[in-house]
């Protein structure tokens, strides 16, 4: 089976949504976290932005990116100046990775770069040489590609590999594109810039239109060998593709996708969490995967199903993602199986006579609470029968 590596941006794009401040010795108990996932590749920051964002960057290449560590990578724009920072900042690292970044799409050359094609075209070479003048692993990031001429996204791309890099990005840089779309993108740079060297394409997606995962996977079935992710999906606007969601799809359906990663998903839930207190940005509660009400249920009809087979409403073991044994909430919509059970956990033993009574009330309550909890069953079941 073929697999793909992931690289997580968490600690760079999922820095930039708004509010959002990750402290050097943030980042490494962030990076630390992301060792124990078996991340192979992460980008630590951007090292110019700031001192801050250097020391980050700095900390991480010395604590964690020794031998048998991960890539470290930091991003830069297309100056000296900026891989430059990088450079020095990524030295205690055995395997430094530089990302060179500049957009594509005339929309973004003509209106914020103020420079033409040719001017793009001489700019990549030179800062794509540069760079892997100073370490082995370089990735060229095409920015806003999605909305690019493809055919001179393609001549980007070329010029970025001709002058050594061995990581082609394709970022949907405002999440314009749909899976189709995507997929046809990769493919075609897979098979006009590619053609059989020894070179990754990777994706990089957001979530604007809601389809940051469904872009990522479909770039990852039409080839990619490299996706690029965020914990929780944070990152400018409307998030970045989430990481969990990406390997998750790929684990639990690895007859459709083909494609694995060695990925230790226990730790994603853990993960969630950590990012989630630093960021500062709470999970949503019905989010896939690390949500609080992922492996929770309360209709009636599903909780019977729970009760004779997990299998029936739930893909994906809790377990597997590190999250606690599913739970059967009790509410309006619960049904009598789910408040046997409930009892019963309770150390109560009742007739069918004495449940059928405590039920009836059960339906009274459950009308007039959001949330039934434990002690409200046991009080009533202590109140209606003594």
């Amino acid at each position: 089976m073929r697999t793909v590596q992931f690289n997580d941006i968490t600690l760079r794009d999922g820095e930039q949504a708004p509010g959002v401040n990750f402290f050097p010795e943030e980042k490494l108990e962030i990076a630390r976290q992301l060792v124990k996932l078996n991340i192979p590749i992460i980008e630590a920051g951007f090292a110019v932005a700031s001192e801050s964002d250097w020391q980050g960057v700095n900390l991480i290449a010395r604590e964690l990116g020794g031998a048998g560590g991960p890539v470290i990578c930091s991003m830069c724009r297309a100056h000296r100046k900026d891989i430059d920072a990088a450079f020095e900042a990524l030295k205690p690292a055995a395997r430094p990775r530089i990302q060179v970044v500049l957009a594509t799409s005339d929309l973004h050359l003509e209106h914020k770069l103020k420079m033409t094609r040719e001017q793009a075209l001489a700019t990549i070479a030179e800062t794509v040489a540069y760079a892997r003048t100073l370490v082995e692993q370089v990735e060229f990031a095409a920015e806003d590609a999605t909305r690019s001429d493809v055919a001179f996204l393609h001549h980007c791309l070329r010029v970025a590999a001709e002058n050594g890099a061995s990581v082609l990005e394709l970022p949907d840089t405002t999440g314009y594109a749909v899976p189709e779309g995507y997929a046809a993108l990769v493919r075609g740079v897979i098979d006009e810039v590619v053609a059989g060297q020894p070179i990754t394409v990777s994706t990089h997606c957001h979530d604007d239109l809601g389809l940051g995962t469904a872009n990522t996977l479909a770039g990852i079935m039409a080839g990619a060998g490299q996706a690029e992710c965020t914990i929780n999906g944070i990152g400018e606007r409307a998030g970045n593709t989430a990481f969990e969601e990406v390997i998750m799809a790929l684990k639990t359906r690895p007859g459709h996708f083909g494609v694995d990663a060695d990925i230790n998903t226990p730790e994603l839930v853990p993960t969630s969490k950590l990012v989630a207190k630093l960021s500062k940005i709470a999970v949503a509660y019905n989010k896939a995967i690390v949500g609080f009400n992922a492996f929770r249920h309360e209709s009636g009809i599903h909780q019977h199903g729970m009760l004779c087979n997990a299998e029936t409403y739930q893909i994906i073991k809790p377990e597997l993602v590190g999250a606690e044994p599913f739970r059967l909430e009790l509410g309006k919509l619960s049904g009598k199986h789910a408040l046997a059970q409930r009892i019963a956990s309770l150390g109560f033993d009742l007739t069918d006579a004495q449940f059928d009574t405590v039920y009836h009330h059960f339906k009274d309550l459950a009308a007039k609470k959001k949330l039934i909890l434990d002690e409200d069953v046991a009080n009533l079941v202590k109140h209606l029968l003594g």
